[in-house]
């Protein structure tokens, strides 16, 4: 299930792409299939080692084509590993929000990111967020949980200040908003509540088959109550006149 919709945000074969707070691993594995070269970061062993398990059988299957790299990693996305300027493309999906130095984060995105590469964003969006802390406090107030909603003007904002230009948003999963309303009304570690286990299954069906009519309630719902905002940018090239004073 990809929150990053690639349609809106090319990647190209060959492209040097960092998966920050990359989690299980779907976005990069995404960018693995079509060619790029990855690196998946995350602070968390467990999952980096899953991550590597999954590249290598991915690598073992032909899944991705010639030419095409992939390399998992721990890491701390307030000092990250890299020299300046060493990526194309910047992916950071549902991490922000639990960063307390979340204008630390994007300064070193932005400082990995090579001028003119591109970046894409995704947090919890503020509507159905918000809905959810009202139903449970242990929905966020859990360690390394969320510890914040951003309004979409505000992440639009310290975005910019961060010296990034957005060029386009939008909306994602509609249909797990829902889910995660009956989590927090029943339990956000009840699993067994059968409007839950009823609702989880829905989502797995869809996950798997694809189906026309959930793809397009999902499209008309995003705009309203879309679990995710999803915002992409570029990193300005350095003006002509900024550009020769650093090269003395």
């Amino acid at each position: 299930m990809l929150t990053v919709d690639f349609s809106r945000f090319p990647l190209a074969a060959g492209d040097r792409v960092l998966d920050l707070g990359c989690g299980a691993g779907r976005h990069a594995f995404e960018c693995y299939r079509r060619g790029a070269q990855v690196v998946a970061l995350d602070r968390n062993g467990e999952e980096i080692r899953e991550v590597t398990r999954w590249f290598a059988a991915m690598k073992e299957a032909g899944e991705a084509p010639a030419g095409a790299t992939a390399t998992a990693m721990e890491g701390d996305a307030l000092a990250l590993p890299f020299p300046d300027d060493s990526f194309d493309v910047v992916i950071i999906s549902e991490v922000m929000e639990h960063i307390p130095d979340d204008k630390g984060v994007l300064a070193e995105m932005v400082r990995v990111l090579r001028p003119g590469g591109r970046i894409a964003v995704t947090v919890p969006r503020y509507g159905p967020e918000k809905v959810c802390w009202a139903l449970s406090d242990a929905y966020h107030e859990v360690e390394g949980g969320h510890i914040r909603i951003y309004r979409a003007h505000e992440l639009l904002a310290r975005m910019r200040e961060a010296g990034l230009r957005p060029y386009g948003t939008h909306h994602a999963h509609a249909l797990h908003s829902p889910y995660w309303w009956l989590k927090c009304a029943f339990g956000v570690d009840n699993d067994k509540a059968l409007p839950v286990k009823a609702y989880h299954r829905l989502l797995v069906w869809d996950i798997m088959k694809k189906p026309l009519a959930t793809r397009v309630a999902e499209r008309a719902l995003n705009p309203l109550i879309g679990k995710s905002f999803v915002a992409y940018a570029t990193k300005p090239h350095l003006p002509a006149a900024e550009a020769g004073a650093d090269a003395r």
